[in-house]
């Protein structure tokens, strides 16, 4: 690559340095004609980074120092994938994505720190890929902090669990918030599962949720998942009350937002937060997500069972994953010496 190709393919950022969109190594893939549409594919990438990545409703970008670590991780993926594949393709799929992590970062002899930024990495591209494509959004638990520990992410205590779900009682719209709540306090629903949910899953006789084959994310079986008593009683409330609103007539999602659109992360990492400060619950620096629900549900289901039980209530593909719920909680640690 020449000097004014390298002025072509880059973006200028502070400190006089710049973002190359096209590394050396990701040119030696390309044509002259994939050439060009990388550029452009990359380009458009880094701009959304800088100027709304970070909360596209807010248009606020990620700094530039974040936004030239991702821009260079996700070339170095975007490389991966044209290996596996033998051929320049764009853009990536959640199906490459979950195998890069499987395959590439978690064998990677670097600290578990880099692994994480480096998910971090491949999640904002993701969530840009699914925003400007046909892709399906990354579904994806993350494996390794940034901070270095691997253990689940910040979760929620017995306590703040059953704060946030007394909270959600007394919620004034209906029996939705309700049952949104408590059926993922008990299965642990990912957000991307709480906007596949069809009313066809619900089983409240049999106090399961019977999610088939098509809408179990990142897995090939049907899952059947239980559920408390309480829990399939709000559901037969709520399956009952959502035959009477008009937004859910010839629609077949079990939950939709006040827009009649399906939740999504942040629509739900929302009602999370709003949930806990009208709980009185204190973050402490916590990062609550909906996977904080989904976290406390497969660290105490391991406490109180053991692995093979929280495998089949999260719905894990595979024991490794599950492997990090193995954490005896503080609370119990506690107990356990108040009782030595």
């Amino acid at each position: 690559m020449t000097a004014r190709d390298n002025e072509r393919y880059s973006i200028e950022i502070t400190d006089g340095r710049s973002i190359n969109l096209v590394p050396e190594a990701n040119h030696e893939h390309l044509n002259e004609k994939q050439l060009v549409d990388y550029v452009e594919h990359r380009r458009e990438f880094v701009e959304w980074l800088r100027e709304q990545g970070k909360d596209p409703q807010r248009r606020e970008g990620y700094s530039d120092y974040t936004a030239y670590e991702t821009s260079y991780k996700a070339a170095r993926f975007d490389r991966w994938v044209w290996g596996e594949e033998e051929r320049y393709t764009i853009p990536p799929t959640p199906e490459h994505a979950d195998r890069y992590v499987a395959d590439v970062v978690t064998l990677r002899d670097v600290s578990n720190s880099t692994k994480g930024k480096t998910e971090e990495a491949l999640m904002r591209y993701m969530r840009w890929v699914a925003k400007t494509s046909h892709a399906e959004q990354w579904d994806h638990q993350q494996l390794f902090r940034s901070g270095g520990d691997d253990a689940p992410r910040d979760y929620l205590t017995r306590r703040e669990r059953r704060l946030v779900r007394e909270a959600a009682l007394e919620s004034d719209d209906g029996w939705k918030i309700a049952t949104i709540v408590c059926v993922s306090l008990d299965a642990g629903l990912r957000p991307v599962e709480v906007a596949r949910a069809r009313t066809e899953w619900c089983d409240v006789v049999n106090q399961m949720l019977r999610i088939p084959r098509e809408d179990s994310s990142k897995n090939k079986d049907n899952w059947r998942v239980s559920l408390t008593k309480r829990t399939a009683t709000a559901l037969d409330h709520w399956l009952e009350e959502r035959e009477t609103i008009e937004k859910y007539e010839g629609r077949d999602e079990l939950w939709l937002t006040r827009q009649a659109t399906p939740y999504d992360s942040r629509s739900l990492a929302r009602l999370l937060r709003k949930l806990c400060e009208q709980a009185g619950i204190e973050l402490g620096g916590r990062s609550m997500s909906w996977y904080s629900i989904r976290h406390s549900t497969g660290t105490y289901m391991t406490a109180e069972r053991d692995l093979k039980a929280a495998k089949d209530q999260l719905r894990h593909k595979s024991s490794k994953t599950t492997m990090k719920y193995d954490q005896v909680p503080v609370e119990d640690r506690r107990d356990a010496l108040d009782k030595m």
